[in-house]
């Protein structure tokens, strides 16, 4: 276990932040937070911080060729432009069901946006999906049998896929074509159990490992494809959600929604944007195809 400095840049106060996002034209960090439906925007330039109201839930995005957010509604996608507020329908209703919303989702080495499903029932069913949006606005449904659809990441070279399920922990990786989209010969890499991290939002490195948000534990795991575990990096806050990549740093979003009174007090900055000196170069960060 290894113990960086980790500050923290910005005091969100999210419930659930997610969908930690390098923006290279912009440069800045963007993400999330869900049931707030709001995408906020740190400057690395000059760390001026701005928020975006979408007016309904969130759940993850990616960042377009042309400048624009697609974004992942609770059963639909858009694209929406942070100059001008426009949004405009992309794909959806995808016709899931009522306990299932979207969650999760990345732009891959194919130039489309995944996204996976997110079960509410209690006890969680196995009812989510993971879903291909092409930037024609086709929605095709790649896998199924997902609780808690989360940790897209590519190796640097698009040709391997890491996806995860948070509720029974699987961390899973899968062949993939950036030509077609194709995805084939998944299999399990690791399970991990509440005291290790239960994987959460992920990220690869230029080196082809996998970082994981361990929800469960406050920390970041570091994995190889073949699922070892290279390190873990003990968080100041329980809580992290989500790690990026960008220009020497390492950012990470935590939650605070659902825990208690206590824990928050003992907590005040959970929901925040956290930063630590980056180990390894992260991998490229694809952009949508929609130009």
């Amino acid at each position: 276990m290894t113990e960086p400095e980790v500050d923290l840049v910005w005091d969100t106060r999210c419930e659930t932040g997610e969908s930690c996002t390098y923006d290279a034209r912009r440069r800045s960090i963007l993400f999330c937070d869900i049931p707030a439906g709001r995408i906020h925007a740190y400057s690395l330039v000059d760390a001026t911080k701005q928020t975006f109201e979408l007016g309904e839930l969130v759940a993850s995005f990616g960042v377009c060729r042309s400048g624009r957010l697609v974004v992942a509604l609770r059963d639909r996608v858009v694209l929406f432009d942070i100059d001008t507020g426009n949004i405009e329908a992309l794909a959806g209703p995808l016709g899931q069901p009522v306990t299932v919303r979207l969650n999760d989702g990345k732009v891959g080495p194919d130039g489309c946006f995944w996204v996976g499903g997110l079960d509410y029932n209690r006890p969680k069913t196995a009812d989510g999906a993971l879903w291909r949006i092409t930037p024609d606005g086709r929605a095709e449904r790649k896998a199924d049998g997902y609780m808690t659809a989360n940790g897209l990441a590519w190796s640097p070279d698009g040709t391997k896929m890491f996806h995860t399920d948070t509720r029974p922990g699987r961390i899973d990786l899968w062949d993939f074509d950036a030509a077609t989209g194709a995805i084939a010969n998944k299999r399990s890499i690791v399970t991990l159990a509440d005291a290790e991290g239960r994987p959460d939002g992920g990220a690869t490195d230029a080196e082809g490992n996998y970082w994981s948000a361990g929800i469960s534990a406050g920390v970041l795991n570091h994995f190889s494809p073949a699922g070892t575990l290279l390190g873990r990096i003990r968080m100041p806050v329980p809580a992290p959600t989500m790690p990026c990549f960008a220009e020497g740093w390492m950012f990470v979003t935590t939650l605070r929604e659902g825990r208690g009174a206590a824990e928050l007090a003992a907590n005040p900055t959970m929901g925040g944007l956290f930063r630590l000196r980056a180990p390894v170069q992260g991998a490229p960060v694809a952009l949508f195809a929609d130009t």
